[in-house]
């Protein structure tokens, strides 16, 4: 949503209060560059081994190895696996390493000098990433079998929910059961990367975050990112102490270990802090993806440390891509109906269009009414190259220029915005009529187009925190960095500049429109073509019609006057009869170019055939030059 944009540059603002413009990009390239893919350690609920294939032998290893296992984490690298695990177990794992992928590997459970563990493979830069998740009974672990009882219920609900406000109420509800978390709520992320809280089922004593807004950068992009490629991350207990791995290094490539699909891969301490400023101690978070883009996410918080089985995660990660296909083939359906209650609209409109005896834009003209109503707008611009017409409340014709001017510039045959000032300054004048435009325009070599307009639509979004302080600032050694805020309470900003935004399916009607005026107007051109061409070999039949006669009259003469010098004897005078041989050779000539001129016509219709036939040289030469001679005298 555009209106993010305007908040982005008063959040920029409050911070430039604090600091000068480079301190603060400073700031956010620290935060961006923070490492959180390559953190060098995990949370303590597991151990991590990194190895070669295929001999097992083990290249890192986390540091709580020791406290586990009781091995010296700084003597296992270098050692085979059945060191560690034992021949059986490490034999088991070189087994389970075979395949491919691991997606539909079944649950691996071991038992490793009495600790219990759940096994779970993953390659990460060309090595063998082993995670051993600690099945802790006493860790308020989750049953599944208690909890996955009506699971098959609960699919039949979600795939027979008939609105997506019904499949986010379904979801929430259903894995908050299932898991047993405090709060359960789903998170969709705007166009800019902020997010709004859509659907919310919470403990009684729980703060509720149904509605509200969330900024930026409470997930900033590089979470986001590693959000789109993992499906699913838990962090039993926030308060936890990092593990690291040991070395830091791989020693092979002396780089840091990617633990991007990594359950146990530790988080950023930032994040850990956000948790405790909200007031929970355990998360789980299910990525909820559309056209392999971050669509939102199912997060779930807990006020305590919580432990949800690897199983039991499984089953919310299906339940994640099943709500991720039914949002996409609910919002496709929607889409579709949106188009289908343009069709009739189009359709009259093209009509106009193609019985316009000017062209494609005089025939919109005349139905403005109807122009408006198609995407519904309240005013409308018409621009054909110099002239601008404008419908219902638009702004000036010379601000209608600029704007198209600008747009033009972009190279986007159709534009639309919601929140027009915030890409387009200059239309802050004129944003009570036009917040939002709607647009779209022919190629040139003429400026044309046309521009719907929206007026502006005053609106009060709750934030969860003041949206003009979203970012606390600390020093650290590496210099200044974003501090996780610690208020999330509700503010309502009203936002100006905004209109209600166009739909998929206004932006569908922009572009028909378009390529119907395309059509049209190409056919149009083709039309005008045939006519020319007609009128030309209309011209052509009469010229050579006109031209043949007075030709054939010319050989008449010509023949009656050489029999008439003929007749004469040796009296003839050479000099004469010579002439006359030479007129009645060029009014043949004449009359062959004649005939050429006529040819020329049906070779362009099609329907000429052309045959090629010998022909002496020498008489061509001589023809010319007994037609060129005279003029050489």
């Amino acid at each position: 949503m555009c209106i993010f944009r305007a908040l982005a540059r008063r959040s920029r603002g409050a911070v430039m209060s604090q600091l000068d413009e480079d301190s603060f990009e400073v700031l956010l390239t620290n935060c961006a560059d923070e490492p959180i893919q390559f953190p060098g350690a995990i949370q303590p609920h597991g151990l991590l081994f990194t190895l070669t294939e295929p001999e097992l032998i083990i290249l890192q290893v986390s540091a709580n190895v020791q406290t586990v296992l009781g091995h010296a984490p700084e003597e296992v690298p270098g050692k085979a696996l059945d060191c560690v695990l034992g021949a059986g177990w490490a034999e088991v794992i070189k087994s389970a390493s075979a395949h491919d992928s691991f997606a539909d590997m079944p649950r691996l459970l071991m038992s490793v000098n009495g600790v219990e563990f759940e096994a779970m493979l993953h390659r990460s830069q060309d090595v063998l990433v082993l995670e051993l998740e600690i099945q802790d009974k006493a860790a308020q672990a989750v049953s599944y079998s208690e909890r996955t009882g009506n699971m098959g219920r609960m699919l039949r609900q979600l795939h027979a929910a008939s609105d997506l406000h019904t499949l986010y109420e379904v979801s929430v509800r259903e894995i908050q059961k299932m898991t047993g978390y405090d709060r359960v709520l789903i998170y969709r992320f705007e166009e800019e990367g902020h997010g709004q809280v859509i659907a919310e089922a919470s403990a009684p004593s729980m703060e509720l975050f149904n509605g509200l807004f969330f900024p930026a950068s409470d997930i900033p992009e590089q979470a986001r990112e590693l959000y789109r490629r993992n499906w699913l991350r838990i962090i039993p207990d926030a308060d936890y102490t990092p593990v690291p791995l040991v070395p830091q290094l791989r020693p092979d490539t002396h780089q840091q270990l990617d633990l991007s699909f990594s359950t146990l891969r530790s988080v950023s301490p930032i994040h850990c802090q956000y948790m405790k400023n909200m007031g929970v101690l355990s998360s789980m978070s299910v990525s909820l993806i559309q056209g392999g883009k971050l669509w939102g996410l199912i997060s779930c918080g807990h006020r305590t440390p919580l432990y949800v089985s690897h199983e039991l995660r499984s089953a919310c990660q299906a339940i994640g891509q099943v709500v991720s296909l039914q949002i996409s083939a609910m919002e496709a359906l929607e889409i579709s109906r949106q188009r289908e209650e343009k069709v009739l609209a189009l359709k009259q409109l093209h009509h106009a269009m193609a019985t316009s005896d000017d062209n494609v834009f005089d025939g919109l003209a005349q139905q403005p009414q109807q122009l408006m109503d198609l995407v519904g707008a309240t005013g409308v611009a018409i621009i054909d190259d110099r002239k601008t017409q404008c419908f219902g409340n638009c702004p000036t014709p010379a601000d209608i220029r600029a704007l198209h001017t600008w747009m033009m510039a972009s190279g986007n045959p159709v534009y639309a915005s919601h929140h027009l000032s915030s890409a387009f300054p200059p239309a802050e004048a004129y944003q009570s009529i036009a917040s939002g435009v709607l647009a779209m325009s022919l190629p040139k070599p003429v400026d044309n187009g046309v521009i719907w307009f929206r007026p502006e639509v005053k609106e009060s979004v709750r934030w969860s925190g003041d949206p003009d302080k979203p970012l606390n600032l600390e020093g650290s050694e590496q210099g200044l960095r974003l501090r996780p805020r610690t208020s999330f309470e509700i503010w309502k900003v009203e936002m100006t500049g905004i209109a209600t935004q166009w739909s998929h399916g206004d932006v569908y009607a922009a572009n028909d429109l378009r390529r119907s005026a395309l059509e049209n107007d190409l056919a149009r051109q083709v039309r005008k073509e045939q006519q020319a061409v007609r009128a030309r070999d209309e011209l052509v039949a009469v010229v050579s019609h006109d031209l043949r006669n007075p030709m054939t009259v010319i050989s008449m003469l010509c023949g009656m006057m050489q029999k008439s010098f003929s007749s004469d004897g040796p009296h003839t005078s050479r000099r004469i009869s010579t002439a006359i041989d030479t007129m009645q050779q060029a009014a043949s000539r004449m009359n062959v170019l004649l005939e050429d001129l006529l040819d020329t016509s049906k070779i362009e219709a099609g329907r000429y055939t052309i045959t090629p036939q010998p022909l002496e040289v020498s008489q061509i030469f001589e023809e010319a030059y007994t037609l060129l001679a005279p003029l050489a005298m």
